[in-house]
């Protein structure tokens, strides 16, 4: 499931344990991506909290939905299948249309941003800036968001989304993780800060 050894649950003690149980899925499943960092329980901690904050935190403004489509496409411009195999199944998940869910996919993949509104295809474009080329930015592609509505702080939302999968990304490609194992689709409770539970 990687390339690195890493510490199954039935194994971890301490710490490690403890982080352990606060990310657990159905039979106490831990997504691989998680456990990558077993030999560094501390960067695990790191990982988890961004993720959840940026990702699946009440205050965001943004639909969920989206910022999971914004996921999957920095995934797939990066060619990392495993966060696409994932957060597409979380995608799919949250809008319950496997049609629409689908569209978007195709829409991503093509880049034409099929089923998206004129808004939601801009963030789009900044995130593949973001991703491929960041030296390029300049102060025309945020007033880009702005003109179609996207407020400041949906637009700092968007911002961290596509900084964090560029992060979980190469965390994923780096030391060779899979989705052996995995149950796809999973999340944290939004509404509860503390609580980290895949469900």
């Amino acid at each position: 499931m990687s390339w690195i050894d890493i510490i199954p649950f039935d194994k971890a003690q301490g710490k490690l344990k403890r982080l352990y149980e606060r990310v657990t899925g159905p039979n106490n499943n831990v997504d691989n991506i998680m456990l990558v960092h077993s030999l560094r329980p501390n960067t695990m901690e790191g990982h988890m909290a961004i993720y959840k904050k940026v990702l699946h935190h009440s205050e965001n403004t943004l639909p969920k939905w989206y910022l999971e489509t914004i996921g999957v496409y920095v995934s797939m411009l990066n060619h990392c299948n495993y966060c696409i195999d994932h957060h597409f199944e979380g995608l799919k998940k949250l809008m319950q249309n496997d049609e629409k869910a689908n569209q978007i996919k195709k829409g991503l993949i093509n880049n034409t941003f099929e089923g998206l509104t004129t808004a939601y295809t801009e963030g789009l474009k900044y995130a593949e800036k973001l991703t491929l080329k960041p030296f390029s930015l300049e102060k025309v592609d945020i007033q880009k968001l702005k003109e179609n509505k996207i407020s400041d702080g949906e637009i700092l939302e968007i911002n961290q989304v596509v900084s964090y999968f560029n992060y979980a990304n190469r965390t994923v490609l780096g030391l060779g993780v899979t989705t052996e194992g995995d149950i796809l689709g999973l999340s944290p409770n939004s509404s509860q800060e503390d609580n980290w539970k895949h469900q």
